[in-house]
């Protein structure tokens, strides 16, 4: 599965005595810490099994050292450039001493006490900034583009650099705020304000953003192994973009989006004014049983058992959710703040949660004008691999594909957008269901030979019309399958230019060298580290490169920094030996394919305008941004237009949407579930005015057409 890039997450530690508190811990001491064993344990992973790894040498120590310092002040507005070279001076060229256990690991508490010592003064900073009413008649602009920014050279850069962010954070919510009145003017009572007075609440709305964002930072105590875990992802992810570093509890959240099954309260959340709120209950679910939690209400404390609590105050959701969930039949205490002011604490017993109407395959029949086109939708390749009884999407795949041929489809399209893949198995037995027996993918790691993985079955359950929709962030596990039907020519391929372009596996290794690193949740933590490189049977990478379609429809993504090839750490695309394999014997002409869908496309005027939207957008993305009110009214209409626009192009409308309807096997599938079967009529709603599908429909109904004059000759 591929990893999108992680959000950027702000390195604080409080109180004094910050490096001290890492000495006293026996970081550099013998026996070896906890982190020592960690650190030398990747180390020695990284050098001896990963597919390509980089030598740990002074200049890997330089670029993790560049790394790790643009993680932990990712605006570059909190460190000083006096501050990053006393830093650099001392750690630059020993942070892979560190790794290999030759030297303390000093670095990221050094860091981490200049950090708390800046992160103090920029709060003074923004507070006085904002106290002040600003100018938005003046010609200024704002460039927003952290990576290529430098670290301020003193403290009058930096509060330059804070004074035109917070000025653009205030003019974003002044022009609201301009907007909202001019909307209510002719409205009963309405009563119009000063420009002043709209500048105020602005600047008072921005400083509620802030205050809530340094809570944040404040209210979460960053402890040893958060500010530890932060450095060993940078490491691991300065060989490739899919090398991760998963402590314990990270682990679990992993495979519980892998298994598309958890253990938990049964409760969607929402962050809202700096609190986790419960916006809705699973039906059935420990919290909808228990009688006593209630959407709207806030969570102001976990508690595991009889431990502490843990209190929520500026807790983004995933973090607040990672510690809701647990195992199955241990108890979770909330502390629960009612919309009538009083608080109480419920005890609920973690179980098993499942939302399979959002997570597992599902299908649904779209009549068209030549017949019935089945529609499969997998949004990832899941597996329950500790529950050889669990959910496979090849298995379910499977069925779905059998529910649609008892309804005597003409057609099927698989749906693999946004599908950024997951298990390798899986997909080759996917693959199968479609081919007959034969090579699907081939895999080699750094030092051995490629090695097969065929289907084996002869048999194959649906030889009809097939296409597949794929975009950018179709990856890994998707481009598998998108690259064996496309060698096999056993159908079309439907999306953007290519593929996200993830070519690599990863393997998930326990770092507890007592277990022999068999055990993949250890207590030190887990790296998934990429072992091995997969190529298409006709011995191209999909790496860097993707799958590119056959036939491309424009989308929002395309111009978008957003594939494996705009990661400069991603590996090279490269290919190997051809496999040997013989295409489908019913092969379409695509030519023939190709050019009438081009011709639709030529004379579709949502399609051409979506284009040239997309890259009118990009280019505003990489632009600075204007601090004079004018110029940005001026702007943000152009942008919220475009967007719109886009927005009603991607919709089908009236008499063109589509005829979609659900399986009648699944037509009473949620009736004792109210808020799954919202969900379930909400995607089939969805899906009637997706001018995507609606192309891959009228593709499949070339496709049934081609057939049958093949058939009737």
């Amino acid at each position: 599965m591929f990893n999108k890039r992680n959000l950027p997450i702000v390195l604080l530690v409080l109180g004094a005595g910050v490096f001290v508190a890492f000495r006293t811990l026996g970081i550099g001491a013998h026996p070896p810490t906890k982190y020592e064993r960690i650190l030398k344990n990747v180390g020695e992973m990284l050098e001896q099994i990963h597919y390509s790894p980089k030598q740990l040498d002074d200049k890997f120590s330089k670029e993790v050292f560049t790394k790790y310092l643009g993680e932990v002040d990712v605006e570059k507005n909190v460190l000083l450039y006096p501050d990053v070279e006393t830093l650099r001076g001392k750690y630059e060229t020993r942070i892979d001493d560190e790794i290999l256990g030759k030297t303390p690991i000093q670095f990221v508490p050094s860091v981490s006490e200049v950090y708390r010592k800046r992160l103090a003064e920029t709060e003074s900073l923004y507070k006085d900034i904002l106290s002040k009413p600003f100018d938005f008649n003046v010609n200024d602009s704002v460039d927003q583009n952290y990576d290529k920014a430098e670290f301020p050279k003193n403290e009058a850069e930096r509060r330059t650099s804070w004074y035109k962010r917070l000025k653009y954070l205030t003019l974003e919510r002044y022009s609201d705020l301009l907007d909202q009145q001019e909307a209510n003017k002719n409205k009963p009572g309405f009563v119009a304000r000063s420009n002043e007075d709209l500048e105020k609440e602005a600047r008072g709305k921005a400083m509620k953003v802030m205050d809530r964002f340094y809570d944040r930072l404040k209210a979460k105590v960053i402890n040893d192994d958060d500010r530890f875990n932060m450095f060993v992802q940078t490491i691991v992810q300065s060989m490739d973009p899919h090398t991760d570093y998963f402590p314990p509890v990270e682990k679990r959240y992993f495979d519980e989006q892998m298994s598309g099954h958890f253990f938990g309260i049964g409760a969607s959340l929402r962050e809202e004014e700096g609190n986790i709120k419960i916006t809705t209950l699973v039906t059935g679910s420990p919290a909808w049983k228990s009688g006593q939690v209630t959407v709207g209400d806030v969570i102001a404390k976990v508690g595991q058992g009889n431990q502490e609590p843990v209190d929520l105050t500026g807790y983004q959701v995933e973090d607040a959710v990672k510690i809701i969930r647990g195992a199955k039949g241990t108890e979770v205490k909330l502390t629960l703040k009612k919309g009538d002011g009083t608080t109480k604490v419920v005890s609920l017993i973690r179980d098993e949660i499942v939302q399979d109407e959002l997570t597992f395959a599902r299908s649904a029949i779209v009549n068209s004008s030549k017949g019935k086109i089945g529609y499969i939708y997998l949004p990832e390749f899941y597996a329950d691999f500790d529950n050889p009884k669990g959910n496979r999407c090849s298995i379910d795949v499977a069925k779905e594909v059998m529910k649609l041929k008892e309804q005597k489809v003409d057609g099927i399209v698989l749906d693999l957008r946004f599908n950024g893949g997951g298990s390798l198995y899986d997909v080759v037995q996917m693959a199968g269901l479609f081919v007959e027996q034969g090579p699907i993918v081939q895999v080699k790691d750094r030092d051995g030979k490629p090695q097969i993985l065929p289907d084996h079955d002869k048999n194959v359950l649906y030889d009809g019309p097939f296409a597949v929709m794929v975009n950018e962030l179709s990856a890994s596990a998707s481009e598998i399958f998108a690259a064996a039907i496309q060698d096999y020519h056993r159908g079309v391929i439907i999306g953007s230019t290519s593929t996200y372009g993830k070519g690599t596996v990863q393997r998930n290794i326990g770092l507890d060298k007592t277990m022999g690193f068999m055990d993949a949740n250890s207590e030190l933590g887990t790296l998934k580290l990429t072992l091995q490189k997969f190529y298409r049977i006709s011995g191209g990478s999909t790496q860097l490169r993707g799958v590119a379609s056959d036939i491309v429809l424009p989308d929002l993504y395309e111009y978008s920094k957003i594939r494996e090839k705009d990661n400069p750490d991603a590996l090279p695309w490269d290919e190997i030996q051809k496999a040997d394999y013989t295409t489908w014997k019913y092969a379409y002409d695509m030519n023939v394919i190709k050019g009438m869908s081009n011709e639709r496309l030529k004379n579709n005027s949502a399609f051409n305008l979506i284009r040239a939207d997309a890259e009118w957008l990009s280019k505003e993305n990489d632009k600075v941004f204007p601090l004079n009110l004018q110029k940005y009214r001026e702007e943000q209409k152009q942008i919220k237009a475009t967007i719109k626009q886009i927005e009603i192009l991607s919709k089908l409308s009236g008499g063109n949407e589509l005829n979609v309807a659900a399986l009648p096997q699944d037509a009473h599938k949620y009736d004792n579930d109210k808020d799954k079967g919202d969900r379930f009529q909400s995607w089939l709603k969805d899906k009637k005015t997706d001018i995507y599908l609606g192309e891959a429909v009228n593709v499949l109904d070339d496709m049934i057409t081609q057939k049958n004059l093949v058939y009737n000759k």
